[in-house]
C-alpha cells in the first residue's frame, strides 16, 4: 500500500512539475507575443493611395511612373523644381560642350536592391534596354552609342543635342538591373524602398533598403496602393485605413481640412488638361471647326463648379509662371463664336442639328476616369454642345495612351499631360507635336511647327530657347492643335499626426522618398 501511495504522490509530483512547466511556457509567451506586439507597434509604417493603377512595373514602358514615385527606382539626373534646373542623382557630374559627345560620371558605392554594383556597364545595360523597349525613348535621347568605363559614360548623340541630359530626368529612363529575370514584376533598383510583393491594378508592398546611397529612410515599409475612385480614396482617408491621398475627391477638401487631423495641400503644377484634337478626322482638319471647339470650352465655369477653385484656365499648354510661357492674344469665346466659326467652315444650323452638305456635325469624345475632373469636363462640354446642335457621344476608356495610339475611331479627348516636368519646354512640345512624338495623339503634322521644334532642340542659350518655345507655343494656339481647358493643382491630403517630410511636387514625379518619415 505504501508503494502504490508513494506512486501516487510521485504522479501528483510530476504532474505538478509539468503544470508549472505548462503555466511558465504559457507566461514566457505571453510575453514574447507583447514583445513582438510592441516591436510591431514600434514599426514605422505609411500607407499611400494613388489615383492611377499599373499592371506593370516594367519602368523603361510604365506610364503611371510608379516604380520611380514608389522610390524603387532612380534616374541619373532628377529636376530641380525651385530652381527649373538639372540636379545630380545617381550621376554626379556631366559634360558635353558640343551637345553631341557627352561624358557622365557615376557616383560610386551604389548598389542595387539585390546588391549588385551599379557601375558603368549596368547602367548602360539599363539604357540599352529603356532604347530597345521603347520608341518613344528613341526619339527622346536620340542617342547613337554609349560606352561605359568604370564610372564614366560615354554617350555619343545621332544630332546636336544641347538638353539631353535633361531628358535623362524622364522616369522611364530608370536604371535598373537588366539582369534580373522578372523585370515586369519584380524590377530591382537603387531607391530607398525595395519591392517585397506586386498585386497588379492593386497595390506594392516596399521595404527599406537599408544600403541606400543616400542614407536608408526612417520608414521600415510603406504600401503604395490604387484607386482611381476619387470618392473611394478621400473615405480611406477619413476612416484611417490610409495615410496619404494623392488627389482626393474636390468636393470632400472643405471637410477634410476641418479634421484636426488632416492637412490639406494644393500646389501648382506643370500640368494642363487639355481637349486633344484628332487631325485625322475630317471635320478637324478644318480649323475653323477647331476653334469652334474651342470656343466651346467653358474654362471658367469648369474651373469654379468641376474644381471649385483649385484650378487656373488655361489658354496654351504652359502655365503662366513658367518663364517660357507666351502672352496670348485673346480668343473669341462661347456658343456665339463657335458658330460664326462654323459658319465660317460652311455649318449652317438646321433642324436644330448641325450641318454641312447634308452631313450632320459629331464628335465621339474619348475620356477616363483616373482624373476624377476629366469625365465632368467632357459632360460640360457635351451639354453645351448639344445646344448648338452638335451631338457628343462619351466614350470612357482605361488607359488613354494606349488606346488614343492604337485607336482613330475618335475625334476629341479630354487628356492630361505634364508639360514642363524638366522644368524646359522641349519635352512636352518633343512629345505632342513633333511627327516622331510619343504623345502625337492628334496625329499632327506641321512642317513649320516641326522646324521650330528641331531648331529649339539645337540650341542651347536659355534666352534664345525661351523665345523658339514661345514661337511654337503660338503656332500651336494660332492652328488650334489641341485646345487647352485649365491647369489644375495637384492636391493631396494626409493625416498630419503621423506623417512627416511629405512634400507636394510641381513635377509629380518624386513621392515616396527616404526623408518621409512618421511623428
Amino acid at each position: 500500500m505504501k508503494l502504490i501511495r508513494s506512486k501516487k504522490q510521485y504522479n501528483r509530483g510530476i504532474m505538478m512539475k509539468l503544470s508549472i512547466l505548462l503555466i511558465s511556457a504559457s507566461v514566457l509567451t505571453a510575453c514574447t507575443d507583447a514583445s513582438n506586439s510592441s516591436q510591431k507597434e514600434e514599426s514605422k509604417h505609411i500607407s499611400f493611395l494613388y489615383n492611377f493603377s499599373t499592371n506593370s512595373l516594367d519602368p523603361h514602358v510604365d506610364t503611371s511612373y510608379v516604380p520611380l514615385r514608389a522610390g524603387i527606382t532612380e534616374t541619373l539626373v532628377k529636376l530641380d523644381e525651385e530652381n527649373l534646373t538639372i540636379a545630380p542623382w545617381l550621376a554626379k557630374d556631366w559634360s558635353g560642350e558640343d551637345g553631341v559627345n557627352w561624358s557622365i560620371n557615376l557616383r560610386e558605392g551604389i548598389t542595387f536592391h539585390n546588391g549588385n554594383e551599379m557601375d558603368a556597364n549596368a547602367v548602360k545595360a539599363s539604357l540599352e534596354r529603356a532604347l530597345k523597349e521603347s520608341v518613344a525613348i528613341q526619339n527622346a535621347l536620340k542617342i547613337d552609342t554609349i560606352e561605359a568605363d568604370g564610372y564614366t559614360l560615354h554617350i555619343k548623340t545621332k544630332q546636336p543635342f544641347p538638353e539631353f541630359i535633361s531628358e535623362l530626368v524622364n522616369p522611364n529612363v530608370s536604371i535598373i538591373d537588366v539582369t534580373e529575370e522578372d523585370i515586369i514584376n519584380h524590377p530591382i533598383g537603387t531607391g530607398p524602398f525595395a519591392l517585397t510583393s506586386f498585386e497588379p491594378g492593386s497595390k506594392l508592398k516596399l521595404e527599406r533598403y537599408d544600403d541606400y546611397w543616400d542614407g536608408p529612410s526612417k520608414l521600415d515599409s510603406v504600401t503604395f496602393a490604387f484607386n482611381e475612385d476619387a470618392n473611394a480614396r478621400t473615405l480611406a482617408l477619413k476612416s484611417g485605413e490610409v495615410d496619404i491621398v494623392y488627389r482626393p475627391e474636390v468636393e470632400s477638401l472643405d471637410s477634410l481640412s476641418k479634421q484636426e487631423d488632416m492637412n490639406v495641400e494644393a500646389t501648382e503644377t506643370f500640368r494642363v488638361h487639355q481637349m486633344t484634337m484628332n487631325m485625322e478626322r475630317k471635320s478637324l482638319q478644318d480649323v475653323n471647326v477647331r476653334r469652334a471647339v474651342d470656343a466651346l470650352i467653358d474654362r471658367q465655369k469648369i474651373v469654379d463648379t468641376i474644381l471649385l477653385g483649385y484650378a487656373e484656365p488655361a489658354v496654351g499648354p504652359f502655365a503662366p509662371s513658367l518663364p517660357f510661357a507666351p502672352s496670348y492674344k485673346q480668343s473669341e469665346t462661347g456658343k456665339e463664336a463657335a458658330i460664326k466659326y462654323l459658319n465660317e467652315a460652311g455649318y449652317t444650323l438646321e433642324d436644330g442639328k448641325m450641318q454641312k452638305d447634308g452631313e450632320k456635325l459629331s464628335f465621339t469624345l474619348l475620356t477616363y476616369s483616373a482624373r476624377a475632373d476629366l469625365p465632368l469636363i467632357a459632360q460640360v462640354f457635351q451639354s453645351d454642345a448639344k445646344q448648338i446642335g452638335i451631338d457628343v457621344e462619351i466614350r470612357q476608356i482605361d488607359i488613354p495612351e494606349e488606346y488614343m495610339a492604337s485607336n482613330r475611331d475618335w475625334d476629341l479627348a479630354t487628356y492630361s499631360n505634364l508639360t514642363a516636368p524638366r522644368g524646359d519646354a522641349g519635352y512636352y512640345l518633343n512629345a505632342t507635336y513633333h511627327p516622331t512624338g510619343a504623345l502625337n495623339f492628334s496625329g499632327a503634322y506641321e512642317p513649320e511647327l516641326t522646324e521650330i521644334i528641331d531648331k529649339l532642340n539645337q540650341t542651347v542659350n536659355p534666352e534664345d530657347r525661351a523665345v523658339l518655345a514661345e514661337q511654337a507655343a503660338d503656332y500651336v494656339h494660332e492652328n488650334v492643335i489641341n485646345s487647352f481647358v485649365l491647369h489644375p493643382s495637384t492636391i493631396v491630403a494626409y493625416n498630419e499626426n503621423k506623417v512627416e517630410n511629405w512634400v507636394t511636387t510641381r513635377s509629380e514625379y518624386y513621392k515616396i522618398t527616404n526623408k518621409l518619415d512618421v511623428k
